[in-house]
């Protein structure tokens, strides 16, 4: 799955390179935190994909939305990604876990917070 980057906006060129899939909140049934990365421009951010599937019957609600985050904000979000030894499992009760899929005090998931987010933008699907 490639998207358009959008440092270089080359088409293709933004990939997901790691993800881990965390519990569900107050408001998603499926919330993925992505690191991303060109392959033209070595722009390096950060996604985060959730989903709803509590409306009506067999209808869906998704965003998937990109961020620009320092440097240092991504290689500490993946060395902490990367030490989770079941990075696929939502129920892992390792410490990636745990401090990535913190909720706030209405169930919503806040897993973000301390990171410094400098802009977002759109995972557009290349075409």
């Amino acid at each position: 799955m490639s998207f358009v980057c959008p440092a270089c906006l080359t088409p293709g060129s933004l990939e997901i390179t790691l993800s881990i899939q965390l519990p569900s909140d107050s408001r998603s049934d499926d919330i993925a935190l992505q690191i991303v990365e060109c392959s033209n421009c070595r722009f390096q951010g950060v996604a985060a994909y959730e989903e709803s599937r509590r409306g009506a019957l067999d209808s869906e609600s998704w965003d998937h939305s990109g961020y620009r985050v320092a440097k240092d904000d991504v290689k500490a979000l993946i060395e902490t990604i990367q030490r989770c030894p079941r990075p696929s499992d939502e129920g892992c009760p390792c410490p990636a876990h745990r401090t990535l899929g913190r909720k706030n005090a209405h169930g919503r998931w806040c897993g973000l917070d301390d990171v410094k987010v400098l802009g977002s933008f759109p995972m557009k699907w290349a075409k």
